[in-house]
């Protein structure tokens, strides 16, 4: 039977900076039990590279290295997994602003009901912690 390691497999991606989602799924392949493998006690650099906010330049980052069979079913689960990180994310939604909503980006008709029923329940929940309040409060008869 071939075997491979998870190091060299991580290099067959088509998209190196999704190498960290890869391993997460095949870890949890393993667990399982869709995929067999063993940890080896070496550790491989990742070929993602990552950045920290408000800092200058990358870094990379390091995980166990594991060794696994190299069978078909394997082959056909990498190739979907493969298809599927490399696949471009969902977008993010557009920050809102006046420019947004004028190119059309950004619902205006949506967001307005949004805040309406935002500002409603704020009035609302202001009106019920004021009554509350004023119930709490026992009247006394001063004679």
């Amino acid at each position: 039977m071939p075997y491979k390691k998870l190091s060299e497999q991580v290099h067959e991606l088509s998209n190196p900076q999704r190498s960290d989602a890869f391993v997460k799924r095949f870890r949890d392949a393993v667990r399982e039990g869709k995929i067999d493998a063993m940890n080896l006690p070496e550790r491989f650099t990742m070929p993602k590279q990552y950045s920290r906010r408000g800092a200058e330049g990358t870094y990379q980052r390091e995980t166990k290295d594991m060794l696994f069979d190299d069978t078909a079913a394997f082959k056909k689960w990498f190739a979907g997994v493969d298809e599927e990180l490399g696949a471009s994310r969902r977008a993010a939604t557009p920050k809102v602003s006046l420019e947004a909503v004028e190119s059309g980006d950004v619902d205006f008709k949506a967001l307005v009901e949004e805040t309406r029923r935002k500002m409603e329940a704020s009035y609302k929940k202001g009106q019920d912690l004021g009554k509350s309040r004023a119930k709490g409060r026992k009247t006394t008869k001063s004679k």
